[in-house]
């Protein structure tokens, strides 16, 4: 009798999980870049009055996530209440959701099509509200945080600071010389299960990539914005250490957040399972830092 069922109890299981999907990943706005429509999430706070510019920050969902999630996990909607700056929250593309933060060979123009988008929200944004564009900021998870390090080398003319959480950092140019030092901060597990530490090869057998080692990137950000002297170190708290490079030109600063025994997680916020992610860390909490750092960090010269 049961295997009669079986068929139809599938069948509604899978339908229930679509739906599931699709009541999670809402939005509420819509643009149309390069002749496709692109969706995102936007949260503006009760305190925003046009007669007053308005920081924004722009918050990127990992792989297999999206807007609403990202929202959910990172509290960026409460420190928008507090502080007054409105979030928005882009939608990636395929299924899962995903974005394309360096070439690929499946799809030719698929990162420049994202940059574009992202380029074309800000312009939207700009248009519709009052924004202050000394103040847009960029962060991300996994993925997400790889194109927040996308976006910061092609878009240095708009962004004036990006944050990362467990980043996948791919795109990494042969030669790049940057328009200006951009202000960087970033949080990562050293027991992360999806991106390493360490660095490393990844676990996609179609199309393996090499991860590069966390604190060699952040130095590598160290040396693009000329930060001259060796980075601070210091305790946060017991599971944190804190790297800082603050000698740099036009008083950028990289600073990188080593979370011992940390997960593929965003540190103070929405715990992931423990099985698939890792541990998430309550000692810090990330967005807070963020934007924090951020705040120190205006667009220089504008």
């Amino acid at each position: 009798m049961l295997l009669r069922w079986l068929p139809g109890i599938l069948l509604l299981a899978v339908g229930s999980l679509i739906m599931w999907f699709f009541l999670q990943n809402r939005t509420n706005g819509r643009i149309v870049t390069g002749g496709k429509v692109r969706r995102y999430l936007l949260y503006v706070p009760d305190s925003y009055d046009p007669e007053h510019p308005a920081p924004l920050v722009v918050s990127l969902h990992g792989f297999v996530q999206w807007p609403a999630h990202q929202c959910g996990m990172t509290g960026w909607n409460t420190l928008a209440d507090q502080h007054g700056f409105l979030v928005v929250y882009p939608q990636g593309t395929r299924f899962p959701l995903r974005w394309h933060a360096q070439p690929s060979p499946e799809g030719t123009g698929r990162m420049e099509q994202d940059v574009r988008f992202i380029a074309d929200l800000l312009d939207h944004l700009c248009r519709t509200y009052t924004i202050d564009n000394s103040r847009i900021y960029v962060n991300g998870m996994s993925n997400g945080g790889g194109m927040a390090h996308l976006l910061a080398l092609m878009l240095p003319e708009r962004i004036a600071a990006i944050g990362g959480v467990a980043g996948a950092y791919l795109y990494q140019p042969a030669s790049y010389e940057p328009a200006r030092p951009m202000p960087v901060i970033a949080f990562h597990g050293t027991q992360d299960p999806i991106v390493p530490y360490a660095g490393g090869w990844s676990r996609n057998r179609r199309r393996p990539f090499a991860f590069p080692s966390i604190e060699a990137w952040a130095a590598g950000w160290a040396e693009r914005d000329g930060c001259t002297e060796r980075p601070e170190e210091t305790r946060l708290a017991e599971d944190v250490c804190v790297r800082r490079y603050t000698a740099c030109r036009q008083a950028a600063e990289v600073v990188l957040y080593t979370i011992e025994g940390g997960g593929h997680t965003w540190p103070g916020g929405e715990p992931l399972p423990v099985w698939l992610t890792g541990r998430t860390c309550t000692s810090v909490d990330a967005s807070a830092l963020m934007w924090t750092f951020f705040r120190r960090h205006p667009l220089a010269g504008s």
